[in-house]
C-alpha cells in the first residue's frame, strides 16, 4: 500500500516530455531512513529522474527483437557457411551471445549494418579457451547450456550478481538426461562448469512449467544428437525456435494433441545459411505502448513491431483495458507476422488478467502493473511466480517501486492487485529513488511511469537498460519532442 495522496488533484493533462536529471538519488535523513529500509539509495552516476513534459507523437522505430537476435547468431554459427543478419539487437545480452560462439569456434563480424556469421556446422563447436561470460543474459546462458550438452566439449559459465542468482536447475534436469555433467554452485546456479555429453542421448521432455528457455534449451541439445528429441508443452510458449530451426533446415515437426504442443526434432542436424531480418521487440515495444496510452495528447506509431502469436499477451489485455492500439501495414518478415502500431491516449479500466496468457507477456508484466497503476478500478494479476526468478524479484520490485510512488499495490504470493487510479496521474518520489536490482525492465517501467507522473521518478541506475534496449533514452526523448 502506498502512501496517502488524497491531497493531491488530478492534473488537466499527463505531459510525456523526457526530462532527464543527472543528479544522484539522496539518502533520506532520520526517521525517513526507515520508511524506505530495503532500497538501496547510494549514490550512484546512474540516477536518472524521469518526468512529464509533453505527450508522445510522431513515430519510432525499436531495435530488433532479442529472442530472435540470439538465435539467429546461435542457429547461424552453427550452420554450414555464412548467415548474413540485418536488423540484429546490438545490445550486450546478445553481444554475450556473439563472444560465447566466437569463444567456441565461429567467425561474427559486423560490415555497415550487416552482421555476417561464418558457421562451424552443427557438430563443429570447438573447446573454449576461457570462462564464458553471460553478463545479465538468462537466456544466452540457458540455451547455450543446451548446445554445449550435445558436444563432447567442457565449458564454464559466468555472469555478472544478478545472473548468479538466477536457477539454472531447471535446464540442468533435463540436459543432465541426455548425458550431460554439471558442477554448478550452491542452488544450481553461476559459476557452473558443464561437461557435454561425448554420445548424447536423444530424450523425450514435458515441461513441468512454461518456459521457452527450457524447451529451446532440450531442442538445441538435440541438434548434434542421433535420434528424436522430442518436447511436450502443455501451456504454449513463444515459438522463435521452433520458427527459425524450421526455417534453417532443421527436421523439426509440430502438433496439438489433447490441449498440448508436442514438438520432436530429428538430429542429427544439418543447419543451412540464411538471411535473417530481425523484426523489432514487441518487450521494448511495450514501454512505448504503455506510455503512449497513458500520456494525454499521445498518437505514437511504433514502427516494425514482431507480432508473434505467442508473443501478443500484452496487447490483448491492454485492448481489454480499453487501449487503442491499432494495426497497420500488416505483413510477414522472415516468417514472423509484423506491423506498425499506432496507440493513442485512452481511458483504460481495470481487469481481471487470465493467468492463462501469461506466457505471452511474461517479460510484459512489469509496464502493465504501471498501466493498472493508472487505470479506473481494480486489476488482479496471478500465475506470475516465474516473476521472482527473472533478473530481480519482479513482483516484489514493483509492488515497492509502484507503492513508493503513490501506487495503493497488494502484492500476493503469485501476483498484484492494483487499486487504479482512475487516470490521475501517480504522486512520484520525493524524498528516496526506486532501486532497479540490475533489472533492465524495472528500470524502463519505472522510467514510463515517471512520464505519468506529478513529480518525476527517480531511478538508482539506467545502466542495466543496455542489456536489451541501448538507445531507448534516446528514443523516449525523440518521442516526447
Amino acid at each position: 500500500m502506498g502512501p496517502d495522496m488524497s491531497g493531491i488533484k488530478s492534473a488537466n493533462s499527463i505531459p510525456a516530455r523526457l526530462a532527464i536529471g543527472q543528479h544522484r538519488c539522496q539518502k533520506p535523513a532520520g526517521i525517513l531512513t526507515h520508511l524506505f529500509e530495503g532500497f538501496r539509495l547510494a549514490d550512484t552516476a546512474n540516477s536518472h529522474r524521469f518526468t512529464s513534459q509533453g505527450p508522445l507523437t510522431g513515430s519510432l522505430r525499436i531495435p530488433g527483437d532479442k529472442s530472435i537476435s540470439h538465435r539467429s547468431v546461435m542457429f547461424g554459427a552453427l550452420a554450414d557457411g555464412e548467415t548474413r543478419v540485418t536488423g540484429l539487437l546490438e545490445g550486450e545480452d546478445v553481444m554475450a551471445t556473439a563472444d560465447a560462439m566466437r569463444a567456441m569456434g565461429a567467425k561474427i563480424e559486423k560490415h555497415g549494418a550487416e552482421w555476417r556469421i561464418q558457421g562451424v556446422g552443427a557438430a563443429g563447436l570447438t573447446q573454449p579457451d576461457h570462462a564464458l561470460d553471460m553478463g545479465n543474459s538468462g537466456t544466452s546462458t540457458r540455451l547455450l547450456l543446451g548446445l554445449v550438452a550435445g558436444h563432447p566439449i567442457t565449458a564454464t559459465f559466468i555472469g555478472d550478481a544478478s545472473l548468479s542468482k538466477r536457477p539454472m536447475g531447471r535446464v540442468i534436469d533435463p540436459l543432465s538426461q541426455t548425458g550431460a555433467q554439471f558442477e554448478a554452485s550452491e542452488g544450481g546456479t553461476l559459476p557452473l562448469t558443464m561437461h557435454g555429453a561425448t554420445s548424447a542421448k536423444a530424450i523425450e521432455y514435458r515441461l513441468p512449467i512454461a518456459s521457452a528457455q527450457v524447451k529451446s534449451a532440450v531442442l538445441l541439445a538435440g541438434l548434434n544428437t542421433a535420434g528424436t528429441t522430442t518436447v511436450i508443452e502443455p501451456t504454449p510458449t513463444r515459438d522463435h525456435t521452433e520458427r527459425m530451426l524450421r526455417g534453417f533446415g532443421a527436421d523439426l515437426h509440430v502438433e496439438e494433441s489433447g490441449g498440448e504442443r508436442i514438438i520432436r526434432l530429428n538430429g542429427p542436424a544439418q543447419l543451412k545459411p540464411q538471411n535473417v531480418v530481425v523484426p523489432g521487440d514487441p518487450s521494448s515495444a511495450a514501454f512505448f505502448i504503455v506510455a503512449a496510452l497513458l500520456c494525454e495528447g499521445s498518437d505514437l506509431v511504433v514502427e516494425n513491431v514482431g507480432l508473434n502469436p505467442t508473443r501478443g499477451g500484452l496487447i490483448t489485455v491492454l485492448r481489454q483495458m480499453g487501449g487503442h492500439i491499432e494495426e497497420l501495414n500488416t505483413r510477414e518478415v522472415g516468417g514472423e507476422p509484423v506491423a506498425d502500431l499506432r496507440v493513442k491516449h485512452s481511458k483504460l479500466i481495470g481487469i481481471d488478467v487470465d493467468p492463462a496468457i501469461v506466457p505471452s507477456m511474461v517479460d510484459e508484466f512489469p509496464v502493465l502493473f504501471v498501466a493498472a497503476s493508472l487505470a479506473k478500478g481494480t486489476t488482479r494479476t496471478s500465475g506470475l511466480e516465474e516473476l521472482r526468478v527473472k533478473e530481480s524479484d519482479r513482483l516484489s520490485a514493483m509492488a515497492s517501486a509502484l507503492a513508493l510512488c503513490g501506487a495503493d499495490i497488494e502484492e500476493n504470493a503469485d501476483g498484484l492487485v492494483i487499486h487504479g487510479r482512475d487516470g490521475d496521474p501517480l504522486p512520484g518520489t520525493t524524498d528516496g529513488c526506486v532501486t532497479t536490482h540490475l533489472d533492465h525492465r524495472i528500470a524502463m517501467a519505472m522510467a514510463v511511469a515517471g512520464l505519468a507522473s506529478h513529480k518525476g521518478v527517480e531511478i538508482d541506475d539506467t545502466s542495466p537498460i543496455a542489456t536489451s534496449f541501448p538507445n531507448f533514452m534516446e528514443l523516449l526523448e525523440g518521442a516526447s519532442t
